[in-house]
């Protein structure tokens, strides 16, 4: 590692009702990657944004290259070289891959109207170049997987001769092989000498990429040590200042004969080819299969989020029709969607109004009047209930963490009295504290009689939770396995057994 980058330190920013950050510090060295670390809520995202001008600091100092510098703004940083990547990729779809990077420093020959595409080109596959990318600077970002959209997003930083690099979860998105690509561009810089904070709740990441880890906890400063000097576990208990068990099996007891759900024959293009199978009361049923194998496809489905074009589905033993998610919400079905920012919630309306969502017409009075005072009663049980982190039910679900937010979901669906609940993904994004305060919410649910999918990418979380593991792959059902004996070997044979 080099000199020293980036120090920060006294840092301190406050929110309404929530004291985000308290005097906290952080460094960064030239080559090194330093991963930041916490449970959602810790204060890491806010840190960084304030280090990237999005936010600014209430008290502290930061210093670069030894330099005390002010931030005042995204593009002050830039300026500074300092680039942030969001967890939510900040591109504009229809426009190409090099109009992206460049946006707002085109060169205009000429007329002001008219731009200099084949420069902007040109320069971007320079630039692609020095990464060892192969991607054509005239596709349209829209066409692009995920993983090379993160891509984009890191040429677009270094366009800017950064020399600091933060990554928020450049992970959470990809497969595997995706994730050796991002590691190897991750080594390229670093060769480079730059500076790159790597954001993840994947605490097996760190041993492979970082060469400290930071790690917080409520807003405040916990602790900085050397990657190969420190234990996982030894993280997540300075992470959650207890000891979690990540790895403990947790399946539920036997479940209920009864069948709440039945889906049979179930087709939709290439997507979904010809799906059936049981869900049964107090059960966990796992659907396991690789990026595009058609699980969220089936949950949406199910939901009536996207049109089939056959197959049959029971509730309770009776065949019903689900044009629409409200036909699904009024034959008690709810669905938790992988992006719950966009689908779960309304992030800036508050905890009530969320949780009451999916239920007003339960709010009604006789005259069309709503009883907020019920629904704030109702919200209040939840928050209790669910274990919800909020300064109260008026508070904006923006400024929840992740783990707060799905609790927040989870409470809009029993608010709505569904018995079949379809978690996609339901722990993305979240820290190994709230997982598993998740994973206990999945457990009772089910001992209260609900009937739970989930639909997970992350194989020991399937293996942990399910009584039933369904695997697919290329839209197709390939495998059926037993939760309690299955192995991630035998997931991972059905998941690449194309039929």
């Amino acid at each position: 590692m080099g000199d020293v980058l980036v120090q920060m330190e006294g840092v301190t920013k406050r929110f309404p009702g929530v004291n985000a950050l308290d005097n906290c510090r952080f460094e960064l060295r030239a080559g090194e990657v330093h991963a930041l670390v916490g449970e959602n809520g810790a204060g890491k995202s806010t840190l960084m944004k304030i280090l990237a001008g999005v936010y600014k600091k209430d008290a502290g100092t930061i210093r670069l290259r030894g330099r005390e510098v002010e931030i005042p703004s995204p593009r002050a940083a830039q300026h500074l070289g300092i680039s942030i990547i969001h967890q939510e990729l900040n591109l504009m779809p229809d426009l190409t891959v090099a109009q992206n990077i460049f946006i707002g420093r085109e060169r205009r020959p000429g007329l002001p109207f008219i731009l200099d595409e084949r420069r902007i080109n040109e320069q971007t596959r320079q630039l692609f170049e020095t990464m060892n990318l192969r991607l054509d600077p005239r596709t349209k970002v829209g066409e692009l997987a995920v993983a090379q959209q993160q891509m984009v997003e890191i040429a677009k930083a270094l366009s800017f001769n950064a020399q600091v690099l933060i990554m928020d979860e450049p992970t959470a998105a990809l497969t595997d092989s995706e994730i050796d690509d991002l590691f190897r561009l991750i080594g390229q810089l670093r060769e480079r000498g730059v500076g790159i904070v790597h954001i993840s709740h994947r605490l097996e990441e760190l041993k492979r990429i970082s060469d400290r880890v930071t790690v917080m906890r409520d807003g405040h400063y916990i602790d900085t040590v050397q990657t190969n000097e420190v234990s996982i576990e030894r993280i997540i208990s300075m992470m959650v200042g207890r000891t979690i068990f990540e790895s403990a099996p947790e399946i539920p007891e036997g479940a209920d004969p009864e069948v709440l759900l039945e889906v049979r024959g179930l087709r939709r293009g290439r997507s979904i080819k010809d799906v059936s199978f049981q869900l049964r009361r107090g059960e966990i049923l796992g659907f396991a299969g690789l990026m595009g194998a058609g699980r969220t496809e089936v949950a949406r489905a199910v939901f009536g989020a996207d049109p089939v074009e056959a197959g049959q589905i029971f509730v309770r033993g009776a065949s019903v029709q689900i044009h629409s998610p409200q036909d699904a919400v009024r034959h008690g079905i709810g669905y938790l969607s992988e992006d719950r920012k966009r689908f779960g919630l309304t992030i800036e309306q508050d905890v009530e109004t969320n949780i009451a969502l999916a239920s007003f017409r339960k709010f009604l009075g006789s005259m069309g009047v709503v009883n907020k005072q019920a629904i704030r009663d109702t919200a209040e049980r939840h928050v209790k209930g669910l274990a919800i982190k909020t300064p109260g039910v008026q508070q904006r679900v923006r400024n929840l963490s992740g783990g707060n937010q799905q609790k927040v979901v989870i409470g809009k669906w029993l608010t709505a009295d569904t018995d079949i609940l379809i978690f996609d993904e339901p722990t993305r994004g979240i820290d190994v504290g709230a997982k598993s305060e998740i994973y206990k919410l999945l457990n009772d649910l089910t001992r209260q009689g609900k009937a739970v999918i989930m639909i997970s990418s992350e194989l020991p979380e399937v293996l942990r939770l399910s009584h039933r593991i369904i695997v697919m792959c290329e839209g197709r059902i390939t495998g059926e396995l037993p939760g309690g004996s299955a192995t991630q070997e035998q997931i991972m044979t059905y998941a690449t057994q194309r039929t």
